[in-house]
């Protein structure tokens, strides 16, 4: 399946994530091969399986869909979010993202409140779907893929994190220039097993783009100039910059 090739309508999970592993490039398969991130799969497996079975509401359908776009090689930008948005029909499997029908979430206005700060002399960014973003090579992965309707962070620390820092540590550890978009303490905490692998990546730090910090010191998410940051970087670096705007 390719990855816009679904419906956003029911956004529901029917399939568990073991039986969505197949369709990926063999670069994500490869990392998700070790001892701990298939024991960490199984155990997931079990328990989405049991919460479904018991029938709890499980979000997004497509739990691995920021791989479906690219490699990690081919990976130019990362932005790091916590887990999915527990709302039906919300999360579609990329961090931040929802389809343009749905109401705006408040960290993805931030994030084009900041877009609009950087380029004045652009059009506005309108769409909310952000799968623009990772057609370019920006993987928008959360550190958790599942949550249960109306609960937030309800499947933090059920083995996900396993998983998602094995897919941060190929990224990372590939040839080629990467941006790490690090906002938060949560994506933050990430920084020093970016740093072990040793690749060519530039780091930014922010606050959450969230109305509860984006304003607040030491590093205010709106005013910190990082899509701006990573294609100067980038395009030094001899790379294609990323259509922020999607205009």
């Amino acid at each position: 399946m390719t990855p816009d090739l679904f419906d956003t309508a029911d956004n529901r999970l029917a399939d568990l994530p073991g039986q969505q592993i197949g369709s990926l490039d063999s670069g994500w398969r490869s990392a998700l091969q070790t001892p701990a991130t298939r024991l960490a799969l199984a155990k997931l497996d079990t328990f989405l399986g049991t919460r479904l079975a018991a029938g709890a509401t499980i979000y997004p359908a497509r739990v691995f869909r920021a791989l479906e776009y690219l490699p990690p090689q081919d990976v130019r930008v990362v932005i790091l979010g916590q887990d999915p948005y527990h709302g039906p029909g919300q999360a579609q499997g990329l961090a931040f993202s929802v389809p343009d029908q749905c109401p705006t979430p408040p960290s993805l206005r931030n994030m084009f409140a900041e877009l609009a700060r950087l380029y004045p002399g652009r059009p506005a960014r309108r769409r909310n779907d952000l799968s623009d973003w990772a057609r370019q090579g920006v993987l928008l992965l959360n550190a958790t893929l599942t949550v249960e309707h109306g609960q937030a962070g309800s499947h933090a620390r059920k083995g996900w994190e396993t998983i998602t820092d094995a897919l941060i540590d190929a990224v990372a550890a590939t040839q080629g220039p990467k941006v790490f978009m690090l906002w938060g303490n949560h994506a933050q905490g990430k920084q020093p097993r970016i740093e072990a692998a040793g690749g060519t990546n530039l780091i930014l730090r922010a606050n959450h783009p969230s109305p509860l910090s984006a304003r607040r010191p030491p590093r205010p998410f709106l005013g910190c100039g990082h899509f701006e940051q990573a294609n100067a970087w980038l395009a030094a670096q001899g790379c294609t910059q990323i259509d922020w705007l999607g205009t």
